[in-house]
């Protein structure tokens, strides 16, 4: 049980490391996006959430190894994917690159809450 919700946090996390390429620019922030970013404010505020979503990344998966960070990463995680999942139903129509964004945290979605039920059960 200890190594399935490892592994659940461990694909969790890797999902929130996507974003890294986004660090280098304009350009990755295009591919991963589908969006024009001709705009360095855009740039600069899409830079960021690429950073942040790093390090959530890197957290979920230190708490793969470190059970005492679990809760907190199992927060940040859900309060991450469903709060962007709210914002993208709220939103209108996305085109299809956001529509992989949605589904990719529909995945970590799922697999944070797996890992959480079997950390409780077997506790």
């Amino acid at each position: 049980m200890y190594r399935l919700s490892m592994a659940l946090l461990i694909v969790a996390g890797l999902i929130h490391l996507l974003p890294l390429p986004g660090l280098a620019g304009a350009a990755q922030l295009s591919r991963l996006y589908g969006v024009v970013v001709d705009d360095p404010n855009l740039a600069v505020l899409l830079r960021h959430r690429a950073l942040l979503f790093g390090l959530l990344g890197l957290l979920l998966i230190a708490a793969a190894f470190k059970t005492e960070w679990r809760n907190l990463a199992y927060a940040a995680g859900l309060a991450s994917t469903i709060g962007f999942l709210v914002v993208a139903a709220t939103s209108g129509a996305y085109n299809a690159a956001i529509g992989r964004v949605v589904a990719a945290d529909v995945v970590a979605i799922v697999c944070l809450l797996l890992a959480w039920i079997v950390d409780r059960w077997a506790r």
